[in-house]
This record gives C-alpha cells, structure tokens and sequence, in this order.
C-alpha cells in the first residue's frame, strides 16, 4: 500500500519545509523536439500528444522536483474553440492536463521516488489566452466582473479534477488577482497566487505592496500560498519580501532562467541568471515553494533541490 501523502496545507503548516517545484514545461517539451509554436502552445499536446506530457512531468519529478504543474496554462473554452473544439471536448483535455500529473507521479514512484508528489493544475491569466503577450502588461480591458466570468469555468472543471493545488500563475495586474481570488472562492481546491512583476511593481504598474495587500485583504482560505514567477531572477527576492510581510501567507517563487527572448531572430539571449544560490536567498527571504519557470530545466531543478534539502544556507 502506497504511503498516505500529506496535503500541500498541510505540509505548509511547517515552516521548516521546502517544497520543490518544477521549471518550465515549454522548454522541456521543446528539447524533446515538440513545436510548440501556436496559440495554445503546450495545452496543444493535451489532444495530440498527452504521452508527451507525461515524459516531461516525470523528468521533473525524476530530477527532484516535488510538485509537476500541469498543461494548462493556456487551455481554455475559447482558445480551443478557435481549434474547433467545443465546451464537452475542452474540458475533458483540462481535466486529463491533471490526470497525466497524476500518471508521471505514478510512474515516478514505481521508479524509486518515495518522497510525497503533488500536481498543480496551471491557470493562465486571461492575456495567455489572447497570445498576443498581453500577460506581461495586464490592463486588458475588461473589469473584475468580466474576468472572474472568464475564469471561473475552467476553474471549475480544474477543481473537479481533484489537483493537490490551483497555481493561479503570471498574474500581470492586481484588477486580475481580484478577479481570480472571486472566481476560487467556494472550490474547496487549495490555490497559490503569483505575480509576474518587473522591478517593484507588478507588470501593469501597481506597487507590489497594494498587490499583495489585495491578497491579505481578500480572506480567501483556498489560498495556501502567495508569490512571484516568470519574472526575473533579479526581481524574485523583493517580491518575495513583501509577499511574506504583507500577506503573512507562505511565499512561492519560480523565475525565469533570466534569458530574454528576441523576437526579430526569434531565439533567447544573454545568460542565465537562475542558481541553486539565488533559490537560497529566496527561501531565507520567506519562500517555502520554490523552482524555476521559463527555461529552467531539469538539471538547474536538480540543482536547487540538491541545495535546498542539504539544510546549507
């Protein structure tokens, strides 16, 4: 019989533990040779290659990561209505999204892994639908009311699927955050939260104190956790700073590798500036979740596993 795995609630309510997540799922499907050049991006492959999906989370898992997010980050009712997709269809693909979490897991396991595995069932903001990168500037247009009816759907049939947590990840705006934070209420699902920011402020502009202060204010008990991703190494250790003064909530943090994309040759550039070193200032900071986002790999969540369970600061 398989040991019993403790919630994510509960393995939070101890500040001595660190959990572990994984890099970017992007980048560990495109090594593996899959293009993932279109709207729906890796949410594509949860119709077309779902096996796929279940290798890259189990690389993860494999190279010490304790939690797999899954594919839907951008797997949505009316970006798979663009593929011709209608609502019954949709919505098996985001519900499998969590049960090939749940596969890699158990294919990990049945390969020697004994320490506890949790899925995060990925929420894109509404711009990640748009894929136009409006993510990374918010202010779309539309108010709470209209967001939270944009979300709360495929919320719903995430939540149904029954994921340990719902990462509410790459928020650009505060008016978004709200939204989202109305749309979790009553799921019975524990949620993270996380910004993506640029400096001190969050992507649309807003003081990272009022954007965390929105949190703390909101009450929801869904949400387990509160912090940063696909941001800037650089720009990680505020953030979680003053996530963890103002919300008092245990922080998640998971940065780019600090590579930036160019569009006109269409390729990364510049270095990483993602470590096992930075991951520990980030958990001295107040982080109790921590890994990587785009174009961090298996091997740096190796790293930063090795060092975060060494109990080294």
């Amino acid at each position: 019989m398989e040991p019993v795995t403790p919630t994510l609630r509960e393995v939070l309510s101890d500040p001595s533990r660190v959990v572990v997540l994984d890099g970017g799922l992007s980048n560990q499907l495109e090594a593996a040779g899959h293009d993932l050049g279109d709207a729906l991006w890796s949410a594509r492959l949860l119709a077309e290659d779902p096996e796929a999906l279940v290798a890259a989370h189990l690389a993860y898992y494999e190279a010490g990561a304790d939690v797999a997010t899954t594919a839907s980050y951008q797997a949505t009712f009316e970006g798979f209505a663009r593929r011709g997709l209608g609502r019954e269809r949709a919505a098996r693909l985001m519900a499998l999204s969590v049960r090939l979490g749940r596969e890699a897991a158990r294919r990990a396991r049945a390969r020697g892994v004994a320490r506890p595995l949790w899925v995060a069932a990925s929420v894109g903001p509404y711009g990640a639908m748009q894929a136009d990168g409006s993510e990374y500037r918010g202010r779309y247009g539309l108010d709470v009311a209209a967001l939270e009816a944009f979300h709360r759907p495929r919320l719903e049939v995430l939540a149904a699927a029954r994921p340990d947590v719902l990462a509410l990840e790459t928020v650009p705006d505060a008016d978004e955050a709200a939204a989202l934070l109305r749309a979790v209420r009553g799921l019975g699902v524990p949620a993270w939260l996380s910004y993506t920011v640029e400096g001190d402020r969050t992507r649309a502009g807003q003081p990272l104190e009022e954007a965390y202060g929105l949190v703390a204010d909101a009450g929801v008990d869904e949400v387990v956790a509160v912090g940063v991703n696909c941001c800037a190494p650089e720009d990680a250790r505020r953030a979680v700073e003053v996530a963890a003064r103002v919300t008092g909530k245990p922080v998640v943090v998971y940065p780019n590798s600090g590579e930036t994309w160019d569009a006109a040759t269409r390729g990364w550039r510049g270095r990483t500036a993602f470590t096992a070193d930075r991951a520990q200032e980030w958990r001295r900071a107040g982080a109790r979740l921590v890994g990587g986002c785009c174009r961090v790999g298996p091997e740096a969540v190796a790293t930063v596993a090795a060092r975060l369970r060494s109990g080294t600061s």
